[in-house]
């Protein structure tokens, strides 16, 4: 023998029969909306193309600034704000002792000790004092 069915089982009938359940609550109202709406086909109504249409200009306007931003930053590496080329920063070694001694007393994070180092060629007096000198 089968088992009993709960009340609202009918039998033989089809899931389609049934009148889908109205969510109690704004959150599960929302998430079947949107479940249904991923199950929807979109109309080739005139509301929709131009809608449609407009996203693709906005995203080629977008992109059109993304390359001009690009080429502005290509462009403006090594120069500094008068126009003259900047010279390269000499690699400066960093003794680890110095960056611990920075992060201890400063209580710094390890790149941000590294690069005040390296500003000051690797000379943690000059680090120090430039960083208290700065934050006064």
């Amino acid at each position: 023998m089968a088992e009993p069915q709960p009340p609202q089982v009918r039998e033989g009938a089809d899931v389609d029969d049934e009148t889908p359940a109205v969510p109690a609550s704004a959150e599960d109202r929302k998430a079947a909306a949107a479940l249904s709406s991923l199950d929807a086909r979109p109309e080739d109504d005139e509301g929709t193309s131009e809608k449609t249409q407009l996203d693709q200009e906005a995203l080629g306007k977008a992109m059109s600034r993304l390359e001009l931003v690009s080429k502005g930053k290509e462009g403006d590496r090594g120069k500094s704000k008068e126009g003259e080329v900047e010279k390269k920063k000499p690699v400066v070694k960093v003794d680890q002792a110095d960056v611990v001694l920075l992060i201890e007393q400063l209580e710094l994070s390890k790149p941000k000790a590294t690069e005040l180092l390296r500003a000051h060629e690797g000379n943690a007096v000059k680090a120090m004092r430039a960083f208290i000198t700065a934050s006064v």
